[in-house]
């Protein structure tokens, strides 16, 4: 072996810098394996827009991440309060009540003494206020329990991640590609590489992987996702092809969770294969509740207004890829042009404007043009413009009678100009993976945990299924990322683990 430290860590975006940060911490020697060359580095972290989903009891807690917050910034939000039982339910009901319990209440009960301990170690944190918060009155409400993200974004969250691991002693190898595990019957002993051309073995005490999920590998999107799956655009990393859950399941890992299910969103319909780092996550268009979508037979198919976008926007995507041609349009009008993210406005964008709902049908290419128009119209007629619009609570602002209703904010669309834009199907992560305990050990498949191997982050199955409460994949990933890097560090010195870093 070339090289022997107490602690590898595979990957080097959110979960895998915690990691090695934690295991640091405790006095173990660490070596980061980054697939990515340098300005690619940080996996899907770094194209995120870096919110994540905290527990906070109010203005207090959310200092403890923000201790920069003015009185006047204080005095003209509502910021509300995101407890224990609110996430614990989101979690529930958006994973149809299968998010494994024992790894959810760490999840939950966790999340701010991490992002504090983040903050801690450097990372800075602000209000979401042009995401999450709508000015009403002169005041700021936060909605959907999204309240905290990283300063920077994603590429905020890695670079500040980073600069902590090299500054307290953690070596970072790039374009070092991790292709197996080195183990025997007491368990791993270290990782094969892939580095300058030629394979090597890196000797460690013990491993963590966190190289995220298999969403670039168009081969296993098809196998374990289904038909038409490698038709989609991927959101983020390229790198991110399921090696660390391949080297584990070899070394006789179990797998686990929703291996049929995945983190997809309605992304730019011309958007690259693969996440471009100069445009990040803009791509996404997430502002559908506040208009409609119609698909290449200009039909409705889905309802827009059933929840906040941050419990429908990571479901929607696998439904618009079902959609004939696998792709649809979204269409606003006048009325609440205010409304729509800044993602909207950035150049790459297959938009279309009018004046009219006629000009605006005939310039939706690859689409049924009279349908879509006469579906419009339908909707329009179905709209209860008697109650009031609101944007900050579900409304109830409904239509009646369709085959799909809208359940919330339904607005005429009848203002010009009207705007449409086209979007397929973006996949951010897939949710099946490897089995781990509260201590983020790895479970191989007779039971027992393979000793010396940990994981955490997306190549985790169990935690989430069908759906996802928006925000929760970064803390997820530090939260398991930081018990992950501590407990590897533990075994390093011959201690058992703890569930709680």
């Amino acid at each position: 072996m070339t090289d022997r430290y107490d602690v590898v860590v595979v990957g080097a975006g959110n979960a895998a810098l915690c990691a090695a940060l934690a295991a640091r911490e405790k006095g173990a020697s660490v070596l980061v394996l980054e697939r990515a060359p340098q300005e690619e580095s940080g996996g899907n972290s770094r194209f995120t827009a870096g919110l994540m989903r905290v527990v906070y009891n109010g203005v207090e807690d959310l200092k403890k991440l923000i201790p920069d917050l003015s009185e006047d910034e204080i005095a003209r939000t509502d910021f509300g309060t995101y407890t224990e039982d609110r996430f614990f339910d989101d979690m529930a009901r958006v994973t149809e009540d299968r998010c494994d319990p024992d790894l959810t209440e760490i999840l939950v009960r966790r999340s701010l003494p991490t992002l504090v301990w983040m903050r801690e170690k450097g990372v800075r944190f602000t209000a979401a206020w042009g995401r999450q918060a709508f000015n009403v009155g002169g005041r700021f409400k936060f909605w959907g329990g999204l309240t905290v993200e990283a300063v920077g974004g994603g590429p905020g969250l890695v670079d500040s991640l980073t600069r902590a691991a090299l500054r307290e002693g953690v070596k970072l190898w790039y374009s070092a590609r991790a292709v197996g595990l080195v183990a025997d019957d007491e368990g791993v002993k270290g990782v094969r590489v892939k580095k300058d051309g030629r394979t090597v073995e890196v000797g460690a005490r013990a491993v963590v992987l966190a190289a995220g999920g298999f969403q670039a590998n168009t081969e296993w999107r098809a196998r374990y996702l289904g038909p038409n799956w490698e038709l989609a655009k991927v959101r983020g990393t390229r790198f991110n092809t399921g090696d660390a859950i391949r080297m584990a399941l070899e070394a006789g890992a179990a797998p686990a969770g929703h291996w049929s299910g995945c983190h997809a969103v309605a992304w730019e319909r011309n958007a690259p294969e693969f996440g471009d780092l100069a445009v990040g996550d803009q791509y996404q268009k997430h502002s559908y509740p506040w208009g409609i979508y119609l698909n290449a037979e200009g039909r409705r198919f889905l309802d827009e207004g059933a929840d906040f976008r941050n419990y429908t926007y990571a479901k929607y995507g696998r439904v618009i890829l079902a959609q004939p041609r696998q792709f649809a349009w979204q269409i606003f009008d006048a009325k609440v042009k205010a409304q729509l993210r800044d993602e909207y406005r950035i150049r790459q964008v297959t938009k279309r404007v009018a004046n009219t709902l006629e000009e605006l049908c005939a310039k939706l290419e690859d689409t049924d043009g009279a349908a879509a128009l006469e579906e419009i119209r339908r909707y329009n007629a179905a709209v209860r413009t008697d109650i009031p619009f609101n944007p900050n609570v579900k409304d109830g602002r409904c239509t009646v009678g369709l085959a799909i209703n809208k359940s919330n904010w339904a607005n005429t669309i009848d203002t010009p100009p009207f705007e449409a834009y086209a979007v397929t199907c973006g996949i951010t992560f897939t949710f099946g993976g490897l089995r781990i305990n509260t201590a983020a050990q790895v479970l191989s498949t007779d039971g027992p945990p393979i000793p010396g191997l940990y994981a955490a982050g997306e190549l985790v199955g169990g935690i989430f299924w069908f759906n996802y409460p928006g925000g929760t994949g970064l803390t997820n990933g530090a939260v398991f990322g930081r018990i992950a890097g501590a407990n590897a560090a533990a075994a390093a010195r011959g201690e058992r683990p703890a569930r709680d870093a």
